[in-house]
């Protein structure tokens, strides 16, 4: 029996891009962003969240999902205005109030500027989900310049810092943190040795944060993907890696954004009201971490 989730490509032509982080809309097949089984309780009702990368790929799949289960939603999004159309059209479908912000994660200014300006617009803030990232493979360690380096850790680390900074003052007992950190920042990566080291910088974040903020009753916790089709992995690969991504894995294939999503309402919902400082890793079984 097929795995719903398992998809074939018939043919890969055109499956790459050659722009971070992707867009979504050119992809072929689609990913899957939303899974029509799922249940929602209402567990995030009242709330208000706010999801960079919300445009596509794991943060439009959580915002669905935020949505489904009650939430406003803002995403920030970088310069897809597509992909990001298409995903606040299904939240508005879905009937919570959303809106969709164009945000550089790599301004410190911006940081807050988003922030003021969906406090504004929502009148509070209860979730925050940073998502954002992109990355660029080298085959030698070599290779890998001063400014990618610096783009890399200005989008991936400095910009959910930025953001975690601006937001805090407006965050109370019960809000939460979450942010994607990856599989890489566990077993490495020798093609992504900088966009490997954001992620192990946000492991330690995370944790650290999360022993910050205890005190005020935020909680903050993380999740790592493994190989999920997402528009980051037609942006970074060549058609064949695209086609095989995530097939050395225990369950034999890529995952899916929609795969993702449920562990994100899980660390936002008062489900996890013992958890912090904690990451869920989705990765078909790729690391196995104790």
């Amino acid at each position: 029996m097929k795995d719903k989730f398992e998809q074939k490509h018939e043919e890969i032509n055109g499956y790459t891009q050659d722009k971070q982080p992707g867009e979504q809309h050119t992809m072929n097949p689609s990913p899957i962003i939303e899974d029509e089984d799922y249940m929602p309780g209402g567990k995030l009702k009242g709330k208000v969240a706010l999801i960079t990368g919300g445009d596509s790929g794991i943060g439009a799949a959580t915002a669905i999902l935020f949505a489904k289960e009650g939430a406003d939603i803002a995403i920030a999004y970088y310069d897809e205005d597509t992909d990001a159309k298409q995903t606040l059209m299904r939240l508005t479908e879905i009937g919570v109030k959303a809106l969709a912000y164009q945000h550089d994660l790599k301004k410190e200014n911006h940081a807050q500027e988003l922030i003021n300006q969906v406090v504004k617009d929502f009148g509070k803030l209860n979730i925050l989900v940073n998502n954002g990232a992109v990355q660029h493979p080298q085959d030698n360690f070599e290779d890998i310049t001063k400014s990618q380096l610096q783009e890399t850790f200005e989008t991936n680390f400095f910009g959910m810092f930025y953001l975690s900074q601006a937001a805090l003052p407006h965050l109370n007992k019960g809000d939460t943190i979450i942010n994607t950190t990856s599989v890489t920042a566990y077993r490495g990566s020798a093609h992504l040795i900088d966009y490997s080291a954001t992620k192990g910088a946000i492991v330690s974040f995370t944790r650290s944060l999360a022993s910050a903020l205890a005190d005020k009753g935020i909680r903050v916790n993380g999740v790592a993907p493994g190989p999920i089709y997402t528009p980051l992995i037609p942006a970074t690969f060549n058609a064949e890696k695209v086609e095989n991504a995530g097939s050395e894995t225990p369950l034999g294939r890529r995952g899916q954004p929609s795969e993702n999503a449920p562990a994100y309402v899980y660390l936002a919902s008062q489900d996890s009201t013992y958890v912090t400082g904690q990451v869920i890793h989705i990765n078909g079984g790729d690391f196995m971490t104790s």
